[in-house]
């Protein structure tokens, strides 16, 4: 097969076609991802950066940001985003938003993870970078305020939200600890959202909706049901969480960072999946 047709066919095509991820390029993006985070974390090491709470506080808002972002995309590629404003308007003829590399995945983390760390550089140049969480609480806001004129199944995140509350709840209750509690909360969203949008909301509202990624399809698959998928979320996540909780040979900055990035993989995707069920995209 030539090149050009594996590219194609595994990395271009998937964007296009809107068929989500396959083995080739999951497999692909997760060596990058590690790759990237190994980067990352050598950099915060060689600049002794602490990630404590606060930064973790501080990163979350601009992972709420890239979700909100790529629901924007959703909204205009599925004809939900109107013009009902000027800002709308000229939001549609800018044509930032549309769907394309950089705002779907796995650009979208790009694009985000570049947001962050020039807010982090320009804060960190004026001596304002205790103000990082409030850019990108900002940032996400404006919008946020897009897309609340379209939303119609607010109703419909009450589920989920319950879904999400009771294992965040006996989290707390077990770990007594934020940062751990956090990563079950945002894969307990993830799974949720999951569940809840393919198996009751899109046959309610007489809308197929599918599993993107490779493993969590395969698991509804083999399941039938994608409530296996939301439980199983929940077990790798309290799994993950346990052990960094138990972890004492590693050092606290070490355990933060990793923490901050497995909760990165259930939020981000679970707010986008919620949103969207709210707009009905």
């Amino acid at each position: 097969m030539p090149t050009g047709d594996f590219l194609y066919d595994n990395f271009i095509d998937p964007i296009l076609s809107k068929t989500g991820y396959n083995t080739v390029n999951t497999l692909t993006y997760a060596v990058i991802a590690i790759i990237a985070l190994y980067i990352i974390w050598e950099i915060f090491k060689k600049n002794n950066l602490s990630i404590n709470k606060k930064f973790i506080y501080s990163v979350l808002p601009f992972v709420l940001l890239g979700s909100i972002v790529r629901v924007v995309t959703d909204s205009i590629d599925n004809r939900v985003f109107t013009s009902i404003t000027p800002i709308h308007r000229i939001i549609l003829d800018s044509h930032v938003y549309d769907y394309g590399y950089l705002t779907v995945t796995p650009g979208i983390y790009i694009v985000t993870s570049f947001i962050l760390f020039i807010s982090m550089i320009i804060l960190w140049k004026i001596k304002k970078i205790h103000e990082l969480g409030k850019v990108g609480l900002i940032l996400s806001m404006v919008h946020f305020l897009l897309l609340v004129p379209f939303m119609k199944y607010i109703i419909d995140a009450v589920p989920i939200l319950v879904l999400t509350a009771i294992p965040t709840y006996l989290a707390w209750r077990y770990f007594k600890d934020e940062i751990y509690t956090l990563i079950v909360a945002g894969h307990a969203l993830d799974g949720a959202a999951t569940f809840y949008v393919i198996d009751i909301f899109g046959p309610k509202v007489g809308q197929q909706y599918f599993e993107q990624h490779v493993v969590g399809g395969f698991i509804g698959e083999v399941f039938g049901t994608f409530f296996a998928f939301y439980l199983i979320k929940l077990i790798v996540a309290g799994v993950f969480a346990y052990l960094l909780y138990k972890e004492k040979e590693e050092s606290e900055n070490y355990r933060n960072f990793i923490a901050l990035a497995i909760m990165i993989m259930g939020f981000a995707p679970g707010i986008r999946d919620i949103l969207r069920m709210i707009l009905g995209t």
